[in-house]
């Protein structure tokens, strides 16, 4: 077995490697790479911050990337004076933000470690690498992620028993970055208290404090950058959950979690899952919180995989323990060591799963590519004004990949195509299929293609063909030049 330094280490490398590949961000994550980028540029020039000169977003908290930024700051001030891409700086504080998390990682392997021993830890971490969705989100600013780190190191206290710092992590978590959670971290704490391990004189003693900081820090804080007062994860929980408003961004089944999100996030370790809970009885109290979690959140229409991040660690706890006791009773006869030769053969199949997400998801992010490229081919002492819409907002372009600041980048919406102000600008970047497509019609007689650029539409099958199995590529962003008159 791989020593406890080296799993960490794995863990960290890994990580690295999915950021390497996959460097730009969607449209999820918007808000909080912009606000990283502000923070670390405009300082308090507030006025120049991207949620104010274009307006539109639901409210979120700026703590997050106030931390990640002042951890960096003394790194961006060398890239500054070295005059390194600011492209880079994304890679930086992406590195930031899945260190955060590794570190919660760490805090909840421990207590892992404390309640059913190293070797489970160990197997945690192995199985935990091998797996796409969790390793690719890590370093992704989501309000999901930043809160990702708090909920772990809360999992990690609870399991030992530190119930103070478990209600102050998950105050932080629920009242600054996801209010939902109150469901997952709220049915440990009924559990604590009905199982008598958590009286209610140490809940009021920590959980009033850690509410009134909590929600005071975020108010001030927030109030400031948003130049109006409010309390962002209220504003959020209202729009979501009483107004319902995330439905507008589609539904699933009631059961979608429990079919598609957890099965794909877990990948082949998922069938490990009864094993470890059949072998080691003791896991139900830490898997039956995850369990009610998703269920209680299964009740709003919209679900996105990430929105049940913060379980994936805790059922890959019972992968680990079947990996774990299968690895331990190998020497006891032929059958049981090739049955544990083949439970940890599956990692190798979470590792070919986790190479083909990585390769599909290299190719999901056209508006980052097509900014980068239009850096390389235009001069850089050029006068350009450009125009970015929405589909390539959405899929990679922020202020980090906006190198030249000879140059205006806009991204206002709702202008009308072909209209006095689509016209002034030298160059559009436009979502489109094709050159025949509608949105690129009012341009035909004043502008001409620069650039096409292609990006993932579908996984194609071919038994005839030598690789049965490729991607098909399609357009995705045209760049248009305007014409010379």
């Amino acid at each position: 077995m791989m020593s406890i330094f080296r799993v960490e280490v794995l863990a960290a490398m890994v990580t690295i490697l999915h950021l390497a590949i996959c460097p730009y961000t969607k449209v999820e994550e918007s808000f909080n790479i912009q606000a990283m980028h502000d923070i670390l540029y405009h300082g308090l020039d507030i006025k120049s911050y991207d949620h104010l000169v274009f307006p539109g977003v639901v409210p979120r908290t700026f703590l997050g990337p106030i931390v990640v930024s002042a951890t960096v700051a003394p790194l961006v001030y060398i890239t500054k004076l070295l005059q390194i891409s600011k492209f880079f700086t994304q890679f930086i504080v992406r590195s930031c933000l899945g260190a955060i998390v590794l570190l919660g990682v760490s805090s909840f392997a421990d207590g892992v470690h404390k309640r059913f021993g190293s070797s489970v830890k160990n197997w945690l971490y192995l199985t935990m690498v091998t797996q796409f969705h969790f390793m690719f989100y890590i370093t992704r600013p989501l309000p999901n992620v930043f809160a990702l780190s708090l909920v772990l190191m809360a999992l990690g206290a609870w399991l030992k028993q530190q119930h103070g710092r478990f209600i102050w992590y998950s105050a932080a978590a629920i009242l600054i970055f996801r209010a939902e959670l109150a469901m997952y971290l709220g049915l440990v704490l009924l559990m604590e208290l009905v199982a008598g391990r958590m009286s209610l004189f140490t809940l009021f003693k920590h959980a009033i404090p850690a509410g009134v900081l909590s929600v005071g820090l975020t108010v001030l804080v927030d109030s400031f950058f948003w130049q109006r007062w409010l309390w962002p994860e209220g504003e959020v929980l209202w729009y979501n959950v009483i107004l319902n408003k995330s439905s507008n961004w589609g539904t699933e089944p009631f059961l979608w979690y429990f079919y598609s999100a957890l099965p794909r996030a877990l990948a082949f370790s998922i069938f490990l899952v009864p094993l470890g809970l059949y072998f080691t009885p003791r896991l139900r109290p830490l898997i039956l919180p995850a369990a009610g979690f998703v269920l209680l959140y299964s009740i709003l229409p919209h679900k996105e995989l990430r929105f049940i991040i913060y379980v994936f660690p805790v059922f890959n706890v019972a992968v680990a323990t079947a990996l774990s006791r299968l690895w331990m009773n190998s020497s006891k006869s032929t059958i049981q060591k090739l049955i544990a030769f083949g439970a940890i053969l599956h990692l190798l199949a979470n590792v070919a799963s986790t190479a083909a997400f990585l390769y599909i998801s290299r190719h999901n992010y056209p508006g980052g590519v097509a900014m980068r490229y239009f850096h390389q081919i235009t001069p850089f002492y050029n006068k350009e004004h450009i125009h970015i819409d929405v589909a390539t907002a959405q899929t990679g372009v922020t202020r980090f990949t906006q190198l030249n600041n000879n140059w205006i980048y806009n991204k206002t919406e709702k202008l009308l195509p072909g209209g006095p102000e689509m016209m002034s600008y030298t160059h559009l970047f436009v979502g489109a299929s094709s050159v025949n497509d509608e949105a690129l019609r009012p341009y035909k007689k004043t502008h001409s293609v620069e650039l096409e650029i292609h990006g993932f539409d579908s996984v194609s099958l071919d038994k005839k063909s030598s690789a049965p199995v490729s991607l098909k590529m399609s357009p995705k962003i045209y760049i248009l030049k305007k014409k010379l008159k």
